[in-house]
């Protein structure tokens, strides 16, 4: 049972890890192309990217925090 737990607390950081480096990959490229469009606005559209990154690390860092539990817990 004991492994019962490194794999939860495994899979549950590789799910959010891997969602979180898709839609950072998403956001990254969208904001490329807005720039490339519109490269007027490029500083609106860099603070947007910041924070909209920001915001998808932290529920990264909530898959970890969730990930260390189900280890310490199972």
């Amino acid at each position: 049972m004991e492994n019962l737990g490194a794999l939860a607390a495994g899979l549950t950081f590789a799910i959010a890890a891997f969602g979180s480096a898709t839609a950072q990959g998403k956001v990254a490229s969208s904001a490329m192309e807005a720039i490339a469009r519109q490269p007027e606005s490029a500083g609106d559209i860099r603070t947007t990217l910041l924070l909209s990154l920001a915001f998808i690390e932290a529920l990264t860092l909530f898959g970890l925090v969730v990930s260390i539990l189900l280890w310490t817990l199972l």
